[in-house]
């Protein structure tokens, strides 16, 4: 009998332009953190700029013990701001992390908008709302109340975090729990037989041409 294969989840990261995704993906990929106040605007977009994704593997506990799952980050690299995001940053997601910057209320209006496209481009995908730089608490301008509204009146999301990237408060937290959420789905599915082979289409330099990628996943 063939061992079951390990499930993989394509992530992708939503939001305005610097609410900290970037400082998010380059925590997942190396732990480390870019502090860009102290960059100049030109140092800035070079230090962003580019689709990018990495992938890791997580153990995640269940009923018959310890099981692992591959996760894909990917990070739009600041090119919301020279481009548009094209279709194919969305497909095949099996979750969107849909981040605001708690020291900026304009960031935090703009969730509504990238709520719909996710809903509209992924609609399958689960949705975590991630509230970063949790540590500039002296600037915050969102309150947990602001929050608590909105995610009653959008009933769509399947956790919320708030985070620092910086200072990696709640980082780790956050991926623990998004992976087990994750994780009980994927095997359930495997376990019914309902696992597929399935290819990633992706423009990775938006420059129309696309690339495949094979990764086996669950479907839903």
């Amino acid at each position: 009998m063939s061992a079951t294969p390990i499930p993989e989840f394509k992530i992708i990261l939503c939001g305005d332009y610097g609410v900290g995704k970037t400082s998010i993906f380059r925590r997942f990929l190396n732990d480390t953190y870019i502090d860009t106040a102290k960059l100049s605007r030109t140092q800035t977009r070079q230090s962003t700029l580019g689709l990018d994704q990495y992938s890791k593997y997580f153990e995640v506990h269940s009923s018959n013990g310890f099981r692992q799952i591959k996760i894909q980050l990917w990070d739009t690299g600041g090119l919301e701001r020279v481009a548009s995001i094209t279709n194919s940053y969305y497909k095949f997601s099996e979750a969107a992390l849909l981040v605001f910057d708690m020291s900026s209320l304009e960031t935090f209006h703009s969730v509504s908008h990238h709520l719909l496209e996710i809903l509209s481009m992924a609609e399958n995908a689960k949705i975590f709302l991630i509230a970063n730089k949790s540590d500039l608490k002296h600037q915050r301008q969102v309150s947990d109340e602001d929050i608590e509204l909105f995610v009653e009146q959008f009933p769509k999301f399947n956790g919320f975090f708030q985070v620092s990237a910086k200072t990696n408060q709640g980082i780790q937290e956050m991926w623990s729990d998004i992976s087990e959420k994750l994780a009980v789905g994927a095997y359930s599915a495997a376990n019914a037989g309902a696992f597929k082979l399935h290819h990633h289409i992706y423009d990775d330099d938006n420059d129309g041409n696309v690339n495949t990628a094979t990764s086996s996943s669950c479907c839903s």
